[in-house]
């Protein structure tokens, strides 16, 4: 059924790395109808988005730049904005029950603040969440479990209680893996994913890795950024009870809502 979109550990576990039912036909792509156009913060290089009891919130990257922040829809604007160290880069955001978590990309820890009062409240070492996982990229949860990107094609679903890997899982398009896997956000059962460099978001069976249809959104990105070679689509954050979902790119200048 359509639904609206907004655009703005343990070693030695299983991967699953093949599904007998996986085809080596690529999947199909699909082009996004636009509804609505919404302004965004042009210097906001988007790494990660969210919604939380109807607020909207954005990580930001890049050094002496990265930010936590609430922002009105209507406006583009921060309400309240924190600002990460200068040498922290900050990457993808999830909320789990009232705690805001924030990768950051190569210093090595996530970030946690009070969802509601944006304070920081900790970190996690990334290498406590699994020997292996060396850069943050893109955080969201399913309810239970937590799943991080870090740019490959594994995604690692994580025990929230511990922060210990429970199961990784490698994503494939028919019979080739897809890297690169950015932000993330869990919507309606499926892992939606942003692939850096790509204007398409996947969409990925939790279960098998394997992406069913691809969503195309070239046609979206703002005349202002087309020669920008990093102002790549970014940012996804799906707002359950409208059931609408927020996605933008890095210095892009507007968010849009569409559908499919």
């Amino acid at each position: 059924m359509p639904f609206v979109l907004l655009i703005a550990a343990v070693t030695g576990l299983a991967v699953t790395l093949f599904n007998p039912g996986v085809t080596s036909a690529a999947a199909p792509v699909q082009t996004v109808r636009l509804i609505n156009t919404y302004p965004h913060d042009a210097s906001a290089f988007c790494q990660g988005l969210v919604v939380h009891n109807g607020v909207l919130l954005e990580g930001t990257g890049q050094f002496d730049e990265s930010r936590l922040r609430v922002v009105d829809l209507q406006t583009g604007k921060a309400t309240k904005e924190v600002w990460l160290p200068g040498d922290v880069f900050g990457e993808g955001i999830t909320v789990w029950q009232n705690t805001v978590l924030q990768l950051t990309w190569k210093n090595g820890y996530l970030i946690t603040y009070d969802a509601d009062t944006l304070q920081r409240t900790g970190t996690v070492p990334l290498r406590q969440i699994d020997s292996g996982l060396r850069e943050g990229w893109g955080i969201t949860h399913n309810g239970t479990h937590l799943i991080i990107s870090d740019g490959s094609s594994i995604l690692r679903f994580v025990d929230p209680a511990t922060f210990r890997v429970v199961r990784r899982l490698r994503v494939r398009d028919g019979r080739l893996p897809v890297s690169k896997l950015n932000e993330l956000e869990f919507v309606n059962g499926e892992i939606l994913a942003n692939v850096w460099y790509r204007d398409q978001i996947a969409r990925i069976d939790p279960n098998s890795g394997v992406v069913t249809g691809w969503l195309e959104l070239k046609h979206l990105r703002p005349a202002a950024v087309r020669g920008a070679r990093e102002a790549v689509l970014n940012g996804i954050a799906w707002d359950a009870n409208s059931r609408r979902l927020f996605v933008t790119g890095k210095n892009w200048p507007a968010l849009y809502e569409i559908t499919w």
